[in-house]
């Protein structure tokens, strides 16, 4: 298995927000079903904040939380996208908005679903299952 990353550049549709982020030759996209990202159709892949690098546009994000209030949900003030956001089941990592990576239809990608609405049970099920 190829572990190599290559940087993939992103931002939002006004381009006022751009970043970098290091990612493997195949990537893991979750379809989560939590309010806010079926709402806004929210495909995203979950990175460590190494990997991650905001090149520009800090000053027009604005944040969002509701419910625990642990994940960031970051979008731009002028054009309204989430390009990335900061998960409440990685606090120290980003959720990637996999449509907006310059080259998302390019990738490698593997969709996999994430029963969000059932957050607590779900999340404990994975770690037990990463667990071995």
């Amino acid at each position: 298995m190829n572990d190599t990353l290559t940087t993939h550049a992103g931002g939002c549709h006004c381009g006022g927000v751009r970043f970098e982020v290091d990612l493997p030759g195949h990537v893991e996209v979750e379809d989560c079903n939590c309010t806010i990202c079926a709402m806004s159709g929210n495909d995203h892949i979950i990175v460590p904040a190494s990997r991650f690098r905001l090149l520009r546009g800090e000053d027009l994000l604005t944040e969002y939380r509701f419910n625990t209030g642990t994940a960031r949900h970051l979008f731009c003030r002028v054009c309204g996208i989430k390009s990335f956001y900061v998960p409440r089941s990685n606090p120290d990592g980003y959720g990637i908005t996999w449509r907006c990576l310059d080259d998302w239809q390019a990738m490698d990608a593997k969709i996999t679903r994430f029963d969000g609405q059932n957050w607590e049970a779900n999340a404990a099920r994975l770690a037990h299952k990463s667990r071995g």
